[in-house]
Order: structure tokens, then sequence, then C-alpha cells
């Protein structure tokens, strides 16, 4: 037994007197345990609601939302992470966070709901079923390897192994699947990464995209294991061998099909991919193409308008390693009246040199004092989904309160950051 949350005004849900507070129980004979339920009954004709006090019979020829929302979004709480993963992120991070940060989800529901990467290690045989039969579109899993074996050593869970076979019913189920490798030096690198490739490739046209994103390492890796982090040369390596993937998989399968993350690119002090090297951009949420985006956005924003002057002094606030990127992409304006500054992450370690893990407290210790103009820009990636708030638990009104300065949130868009510099 469910219990409804919210009715949207004018719904389907509304017209038929469904009310806050009901208690639902079942929808067309299927009982409602999480939001998958909900949703695969109710997508039909004719939606038989079977409440604690009655019955209500909704028509819903066009196949319209009906209208409900619930206390959660999965409706049942979400599943953990049952791996003890040697890069795992999560593991790495120091207090004073929010406390939302710790959990460590692996949950195919949120996989699909929310595009979250999952390692398969806590689902059965009948969570497969389950997915196959409620025909989802699409999962992103974490493979990492497709050796059974190192899988296991990598995740620290003896199952690692044996569930790659999920891979396989999916794919022939005719499910989507996007797969993501955090390279690891020395671990699933080199000839491992070249096996995983192919593996993953002879599973055919519903491996949709493969992302390749380095290991990130914090200064909080106390009693966890040894790991290197990549440099220029071995992120040159890296580039080299998925080019050649790359050029395999254009030559088989018509697609590149894998990518490699921004960082890499960064790090080996490349130029980005054309942007129709990225296709359709599967994996631009993990990581993968958004510089290349950004840049192709920001010249086409560029090439709509005659204003290249912003009419007031305003300063960027960006990670070390997109520094020179970002230099790059505002020297197509002109004057000198947009500044740019790198921030150190002391946060969680200088080897975390990406824009989005940048904290509160980091802009402030950093940009106190500065010479900042009128506006600070950052990047919406630095806040949580509400917009408010850092991963240090610090608050963007804080931020703006001792900077003494309007702080101005823009998303990975190049239109909407041209907007914000020449407004």
């Amino acid at each position: 037994m469910v219990r409804i949350a919210s009715v949207d005004s004018g719904s389907l849900a509304e017209e038929a007197g469904i009310q806050v507070g009901d208690e639902l129980l079942a929808v067309n004979g299927t009982e409602i345990h999480d939001y998958l339920d909900y949703m695969y009954a109710s997508c039909q004709e004719e939606a038989e609601l079977l409440l604690k006090d009655r019955v209500v019979t909704i028509l819903n020829e066009d196949y319209m939302p009906l209208g409900i929302g619930f206390e959660s979004l999965l409706i049942d709480e979400p599943r953990s992470c049952h791996n003890k993963c040697i890069f795992c992120f999560i593991d790495q991070l120091p207090r004073g966070m929010r406390e939302t940060c710790y959990f460590k989800d692996d949950d195919y529901r949120l996989s699909f709901l929310q595009g979250n990467y999952v390692s398969l290690t806590n689902m059965t045989q009948a969570d497969v079923d389950r997915i196959i039969r409620y025909h989802l579109p699409r999962i992103n899993i974490s493979v990492h390897t497709m050796s059974p074996d190192l899988r296991v050593k990598m995740l620290h869970n003896k199952r690692a192994g044996e569930v790659l076979d999920y891979l396989r019913q999916f794919t022939e189920s005719g499910l989507l699947v996007n797969a993501q490798i955090v390279l690891c030096p020395d671990w699933n690198d080199g000839e491992e990464l070249d096996f995983t490739l192919q593996k993953l490739g002879e599973l055919g046209e519903n491996i949709e995209s493969i992302s390749v994103v380095p290991v990130g390492m914090t200064d909080h890796r106390e009693g966890l294991e040894t790991l290197r982090g990549f440099d220029k040369e071995s992120s040159h390596q890296v580039l080299n061998q998925l080019e050649r993937w790359q050029q395999k998989f254009l030559d088989t399968l018509g697609t590149r099909l894998v990518y490699a993350g921004d960082e890499f690119y960064l790090m080996a002090e490349l130029p980005f991919p054309d942007y129709e090297a990225y296709e359709d951009f599967p994996q631009i949420e993990n990581g993968v193409g958004l510089c290349a985006s950004l840049l192709w956005e920001f010249e086409q924003a560029l090439s709509d308008t005659r204003k290249r002057r912003p009419k007031k002094k305003k300063t960027m606030a960006t990670g070390k390693s997109v520094y020179p990127f970002m230099q790059t992409l505002i020297g197509n304006l002109e004057g000198d009246r947009i500044g740019i500054y790198p921030i150190e992450n002391r946060f969680f370690g200088e080897k975390i040199t990406v824009t989005g893990l940048i904290t509160g407290q980091d802009l402030i210790a950093q940009l106190q004092g500065k010479e900042l103009g009128e506006e600070l820009l950052i990047s919406s990636a630095m806040l949580r989904h509400d917009g408010d708030m850092f991963l240090d638990n610090t608050t963007l009104e804080e931020v703006e309160k001792v900077l003494g300065i309007k702080v101005r949130t823009v998303r990975n868009d190049g239109y909407e950051l041209l907007d914000a510099l020449l407004k």
C-alpha cells in the first residue's frame, strides 16, 4: 500500500477524484511496490486503480501520465552498493559533506529514472527478468572489465564476475546498454582494456556506448588500495588506444562506440575531437564530450550575434584542468572584462581538478579579496540538484555574502554561457 502525496492540477487523476492521502494498493491487478510497478501497470488505455477504500477507473487513450505523485521517487527505498571497489570515490570522501554524499546507491531503477550507473552485483535473476518483462529502454552499467576474475578483485565482490552474464541477457532482449569503464593504471588498462572493448563489441548493436574515464583520487585514501593516476604521457597512450578501437568499431559497426572522458584530453594537453565525433553524445552526463559540446554551442552562439564585448566586468571560477580550455573559449570575446580564476581543490586534494567538485569553502578562500567585478559565474555542476548548496554544505547565499558579489550559476551550455557573459 502506497500513499499518494500529490495530484497534479488538471490531470486525469484529479478528474477521476483521486486525492492526496489516498492509499494505492494496485493498478490493473498489479500490486505497487515501487515506481516501476506503477509506471508499467498504469501505462494502459484503461487504468483501474485499487485504493484502500474504493476502485477508480481512468480512461487514458492517449497514454498520458495520470498525474499522481508519491512521497519519494522510487516509492521504495533505494538499493545500496554491495561492493568495495578499489577506485570508489565515496570511500575517499572527507568529513563535513552533505549526508547524502556518503550513501552508495547501486539501484537499477535509478539507472532507468536518473541515469545512474549500476554494477549488477546486488541484482538477482528475478530482477533481470523483471527489467526485461517491463521493457525498460536502457540501463547504464559500470562494467570496468569483462574479465570475471579481475572484476571480482576490482569490486571486491565474489558475484562481480558471474553477473556479467546479465549483460548478454539484456542485449539479447533488446535492452540498450551504456557501459562505463573507470580506468585504473596497472589494473584494467592496456591489454585488459583491449579485451574488455572486444567483448563488449561482440555483444552487438544494443551496446549503445562505452565510456572510458580515469580513476579519480582524493587525498583521503587512508587504508585503501594503492593506486596511481594518469599523467600526460599515459593519458596520451590511452587516447591512442581508444582511437584505434574507434576506427575498428566504425569499420565493423558503423559507430565509434567508445569515447574517452574529457579529463584524458585535458591531461594529455590534446585538442578535443570535433563535435561530430561524439555522434549523439550518449554519455555527456558522464563527463564525455562536455567540452566539445560547450565549444560548438559557444561558437554557434557567437555567430548568431554581433555582440562580442561584455558590458560589465565579470569573473568565472573553474577547475584547474579545464582552465586553459576556458581561456581559449573566452578569448573569442573582445576586451578584458572577463576574468577567469582556476580554483585549486583543497577540500578533496590537488589531484582533483574538475570543476564539478569545487566546494564553497574553496571558492571563498581563493577569491576573497580579489577584484571580481559585478558578478561571479560558476558551473551549476558545483551545486546539488536543488541548486543552493555545495558539496561541503556551504550554501550559495553564504558564498555571495562573504565575497560580496552576486553568483550566477550556468549550465554546460554554450548559448547560456555567452548570454551570461554579455548581459
